[in-house]
């Protein structure tokens, strides 16, 4: 007999109602996004009395997710960058320059005096005084080195260290300098992908492509110099030792210092100690905040290894100015008041709430390692995106209505409650869609379209078998329970063969490739749950309220 218990018939319809309210807000694009822009703008601090009206256009208990729209749909911004890893060679060799030095301070008597000479900037060069103890002096600087880190350096030093003349040449090896670049594009790669997950932007493709070079594609931005100003700045904070202050742009700051000019205050400049104390690469935390004069500042926390640093600074340089420097300017030059433990301080300046809460977005993903050099930019209006999508509503909803027409011309009655499923079935893979987040692209409109013409396939088998079961002169009740049972096996064969399709699909694909897989595997996923479960508990309610003697199909 036909009997579905009732705590079944209550779990699929209200799965369908939860569909319908997760898909509920696509059909209202326009209204949820502004719903969501504002919330963002409020969460920042930047709200307004406009975003706080749009924030309540939209009622807090209805879902606000939306359906991602890729980059070929919405518009955004594409950006091909090179990743200038030759920077890190600099940056390295300017901070072994203070392990160097305390490393040969212990072994004066044999070297003689000490002195960092000039050199190119993928190297150091150190000046002995008495060159008979060269041979001890490589030594104790060789000692400084450490294996590669890299699997192709298996056994191999990073540091290259040679004598010429009085002068102890310090280089990065090769397998280095291999590791270091594969290192540096990958903390590119992950910064970059930080730094737009930060400003909330849904659903970025950043992909390394190359040696050292990093694709990156964002829907909704608005320009590409819009993204270049999220992703481009360095923001390399450190904490450098002041020695003097000047107004002369050209003063020479001499050998291990470098002139750095003040942000705030144009036509002051700063000398520093090139080696800081501590970098921001030590910061754990950085928040927009406000000082003790209620103007917008930046708080800040180091880790434990910083921490320490940035105490002991501190502690043994009571009275003493240091450089808060951020991308060669200074933003500020306190004087050190008193002992300042716990790894945590505060960047004041002469910011606005919304520079300091970009200052802590950056500062928050870290420092970018290298410059990026930007090789290719375009910027996608959504015109193209607005034609495919108007396609794609355009085949869909001839796919949709050639689809009911037919069924409804086959099979009559039994149609029409597979039309229904149809609908439904279109609902929740819009709802699932909503639910994980995931980015319709053109690829995936067509995944959708394909889903459609398959979406009836279990239907047709089930119907035809209950055909096959009314010929055998079986009652209508007993007919339509045998075609389910019987045509279940084919319909779970032919879908999970599909599905593992579209899984190798997602997980070998990329792009576009996936955007299909993701439809596909999803509209499998409710086209089985359709016709097994809704359609069935139409025909069960149908055949229980009519208690036919023939049915038709």
């Amino acid at each position: 007999m036909l009997q579905i218990e009732l705590w079944k018939r209550v779990l699929i319809w209200l799965t369908c109602a939860v569909g319908l309210w997760l898909a509920m807000p696509n059909a209202f694009y326009g209204r949820v996004e502004s719903h969501n822009d504002a919330a963002k703008a409020i969460d920042a601090g930047l709200s307004t009395p406009d975003s706080a009206a749009e924030l309540a256009a939209w009622p807090e208990w209805l879902p606000s997710s939306l359906v991602n729209l890729g980059l070929d749909l919405r518009g955004g911004a594409h950006l091909l960058a090179e990743v200038k890893v030759e920077d890190v060679y600099a940056t390295r060799m300017e901070s072994l320059w203070p392990e160097v030095r305390d490393a040969l301070r212990p072994e004066r008597e044999t070297v003689g005096t000490i002195r960092k000479q000039p050199s190119q900037p993928t190297e150091l060069r150190v000046k002995i005084s008495n060159p008979d103890g060269m041979s001890r002096a490589l030594t104790v600087v060789r000692g400084l080195s450490r294996p590669v880190t890299s699997v192709t350096g298996v056994g191999a030093q990073d540091l290259d260290v040679t004598a010429q003349g009085d002068e102890i040449v310090v280089q990065l090896s090769e397998a280095e300098k291999l590791a270091s670049d594969d290192r540096t594009v990958r903390q590119a790669l992950e910064i970059v992908r930080r730094r737009i997950d930060e400003v909330g932007t849904r659903e970025p493709t950043i992909q390394r492509q190359g040696s050292d070079r990093i694709l990156i594609q964002v829907p909704g931005i608005g320009s590409a110099s819009e993204l270049k100003d999220i992703i481009g700045t360095t923001a390399q904070l450190t904490f450098n030792p002041v020695v003097s202050r000047t107004t002369d742009a050209d003063a020479a700051p001499g050998t291990g210092n470098k002139l750095l000019p003040d942000l705030s205050q144009e036509g002051l400049y700063y000398v520093v100690e090139a080696a800081p104390v501590v970098t921001g690469e030590e910061l754990t935390d950085a928040q927009p905040s406000f000082d003790q004069n209620g103007r917008p500042a930046v708080n800040f926390t180091f880790n434990a290894h910083g921490g320490r640093k940035f105490g002991d600074y501190t502690r043994d340089n009571i009275g003493s100015p240091f450089a808060i420097v951020l991308d060669d300017e200074v933003i500020s030059a306190p004087v050190i008041q008193a002992h300042i433990a716990g790894g945590s301080g505060i960047i004041t300046g002469n910011f606005t709430i919304e520079e300091s809460t970009n200052l802590a977005v950056l500062l928050r993903a870290g420092a970018l390692p290298a410059e990026l050099e930007f090789l290719e930019e375009r910027t996608i209006g959504p015109e193209l995106g607005q034609d495919s999508i108007e396609a794609g509503k355009i085949a869909t909803i001839v796919a949709f209505v050639a689809v009911l027409v037919f069924m409804f011309l086959s099979y009559g009655l039994f149609g029409l409650f597979a039309n229904v499923a149809l609908i439904i079935n279109v609902i929740l893979i819009f709802g699932l869609l909503s639910l994980i987040g995931a980015t319709l692209t053109l690829p995936g409109i067509a995944g959708i379209v394909l889903t459609v013409g398959m979406a009836v396939d279990a239907n047709v088998l089930i119907f035809e078998r209950i055909r096959e079961e009314l010929k055998t002169a079986r009652g209508p009740s007993r007919a339509i329970e045998l075609g389910y049972e019987k045509a279940l096996s084919a319909i779970l064969d032919a879908n999970i063969t599909t599905f593992i399709t579209a899984v190798i699909l997602y997980v070998m694909g990329s792009g576009p490739v996936r955007g299909f897989a993701i439809t596909l595997g999803l509209g499998i996923l409710t086209s089985v749950f359709t016709a097994i479960f809704v359609t069935r508990l139409i025909v069960v309610m149908w055949f229980e309220r009519r208690r036919p003697k023939t049915i038709e199909v």
